[in-house]
């Protein structure tokens, strides 16, 4: 996968069903008529069953990549583009050979350890970026974990429109992001702003 690739500007990732499959589908269509690129579906406390059932949902209602976290099987079933794993997740390489041609393998990462955990992934997101926790990993180390990267990478965590022009300087092809996206009251010029903001980063870094 190309670093620049178009799919990867704007992933939205689902935050939980307040609002029903209903709701969470119209938001994420919504994310997508403002300019999101890709949906991750991450739904922690919701069983088989019912993420295949979103799943399938997300996937006839928006023309952008569904991707499902975790969960290869759900992935398969409900036709998402791919499937993104976390560290402990199964081995891509262990993966590959079991999805069709062309289906999209992420991983989830905060070190350069679990970078080699997930080797082979098309890309990784990283993070999180930006916040007062003991997990934020900060400019300066996503930074070089982007520069270690053989893939594409996604910058996660805390992620804002002000923040994209050093995101996509620190080497970032896109941003994942949550609560300023589809937890935003207005879902659309959410989306619309990111998409402005990371435009506007490509071309002031243009010579």
């Amino acid at each position: 996968m190309e670093r620049d690739d178009a799919r990867l500007r704007l992933c939205a990732v689902t935050d939980d069903l307040r609002d029903g499959r209903d709701g969470l589908v119209a938001r994420a269509a919504a994310a997508a008529q403002g300019g999101a690129t890709m949906v991750l579906l991450r739904l922690k406390h919701v069983d088989a069953r019912e993420l295949v059932e979103v799943g399938r949902a997300l996937c006839a209602a928006v023309t952008i990549p569904v991707m499902v976290s975790e969960r290869v099987d759900v992935a398969l079933a409900c036709g998402a583009a791919g499937v993104h794993l976390g560290a402990s997740s199964l081995p891509i390489v262990a993966v590959r050979p079991h999805v069709p041609v062309g289906f999209l393998l992420g991983g989830s990462v905060s070190s350069a350890e679990e970078m080699l955990l997930l080797d082979g992934a098309d890309f990784l997101t990283i993070g999180p970026v930006f916040g007062d926790t003991s997990a934020t990993l900060g400019l300066e180390q996503f930074t070089a974990l982007c520069s270690a990267s053989a893939c594409p990478v996604l910058a996660v965590g805390g992620v804002e429109p002000s923040q994209l022009l050093l995101l996509r300087a620190a080497g970032a092809s896109g941003v994942a992001v949550i609560r300023s996206l589809l937890g935003a009251a207005d879902v659309q010029s959410a989306a619309a702003r990111l998409t402005a903001a990371w435009d506007a980063s490509q071309e002031r870094q243009s010579p």
